[in-house]
Formats: C-alpha cells, structure tokens, sequence
C-alpha cells in the first residue's frame, strides 16, 4: 500500500487501521468458528479487543513503509466437515469485513453526513483504507488470502505444491512489496480497481439516497 498522510491524519490512520485489522482477524476467527474450528476461541482471538490481533512491528511498518500486518488467526482445518468449503469462507471473511466497513462507511456518509471536517476527513480515510485492504488481501500472492482462497479451490495435488513452494512465494512477494518491483505489479492493480469499486459504491449510495 502507498500511504500518503500528513502529521495531521496520522490519528485517523491508526483509528482506522486499529478497527479495519481488529475486525478483519475476528472475521477469520468468528467463521472457523462457526464452521467448529474452536482454536481462534481457544487463543482468545475470537474477540473485538484490538490488543488480541495487533501485531506491534506489522503496524509500526505500515506508517514506515506503508506495508504491514496483524496478527493471523490460527485455523486448524481437521475441526472442519467440509475443509475446502470452509476454508474459502473463512478466508474470505476477512477481506469481506473489510468491505463490509467500506459499505457501511458510506452508509452513514450518506445516511447522515458528516457533521464537520474532521468526520469528513477520518470517514474518507476509512473508506479509502479499508478498500485498499480488501483489494489487498484477495491478490493471489502467500501469505494473503487471496492465495488462501484459491489453495482451496484447486485439486489436492496442486494444493501440495503450492504449499511446497509458499515458503519461496512469501519470499516474492515481500520482494515485490518492498522493491520499486511494488509500483509495477501492484500499485497498477491499485490505481485501476480501487478507483474504480470505490466509484462504483458512490454511484450506488448517490442513487440509494
């Protein structure tokens, strides 16, 4: 992710980042859960409380090089009846809830409206971030859950290979996140299709009220 803030939105960087990760690491928990994984449970991660899915370094980094992380919810797929279903689902929660916050963002933007500069600026930041992370987390790339997503909708033996190999694609993608490769793969995936879902819902929400 490109971050570009002044001192003055910091605040609302880490408000929205604080609620965006907290939010995304239980939706992960509360569908594994749901599908009789109780391992997040167990943890103490199937929780709202930030301090349970916050990781100190993957947040300190997000600010310093505009790439970072919280804290991945364990998921054990022996709980699951039905492991590929499930493990698509559970996958998916977290850059749905992401979504899910976007939507309802806009929801009170238009429903309410803000109510001075400083609720126009954070509800901007929350829609732009929290878009930005759901886009994010579904690139097919490990340790994402994009990539998460597909192990789980490929035949078993293609699963075993990637799994083989994720070591190896972790180490890629940290070198295309962190290295000027960033603005050739993702920034383009970026400036094309978060523009374009975050004008889609505008359009939708303008029309809704």
């Amino acid at each position: 992710m490109s971050l570009a803030y002044s001192l003055q939105e910091i605040p609302y960087v880490a408000i929205t980042l604080i609620i965006a990760f907290t939010v995304h690491e239980f939706a992960h928990a509360f569908v594994a859960w749901k599908f009789g994984d109780p391992t997040a449970r167990n943890q103490g991660r199937l929780t709202l409380n930030p301090v349970r899915h916050l990781d100190p370094i993957g947040t300190i980094l997000i600010f310093l090089v505009g790439f970072g992380w919280a804290r991945p919810v364990p998921v054990n797929r022996f709980h699951f009846k039905n492991p590929r279903l499930a493990g698509v689902l559970v996958s998916a929660a977290g850059p749905i809830s992401n979504l899910l916050l976007v939507i309802l963002a806009f929801v009170l933007w238009y429903g309410i409206g803000p109510e001075s500069i400083i609720a126009e600026t954070f509800i901007n930041i929350f829609i732009s971030l929290n878009t930005v992370l759901f886009v994010f987390n579904l690139l097919p790339l490990p340790p994402l859950d994009g990539y998460r997503i597909i192990e789980d909708l490929v035949p078993a033996n293609v699963r075993v290979k990637m799994t083989q190999w994720e070591t190896y694609g972790s180490l890629i993608f940290l070198i295309i996140v962190l290295t000027p490769l960033n603005g050739y793969i993702i920034q383009p995936i970026f400036s094309t299709v978060v523009p374009s879902l975050l004008g889609g819902l505008n359009d939708f929400f303008l029309q809704l009220f």
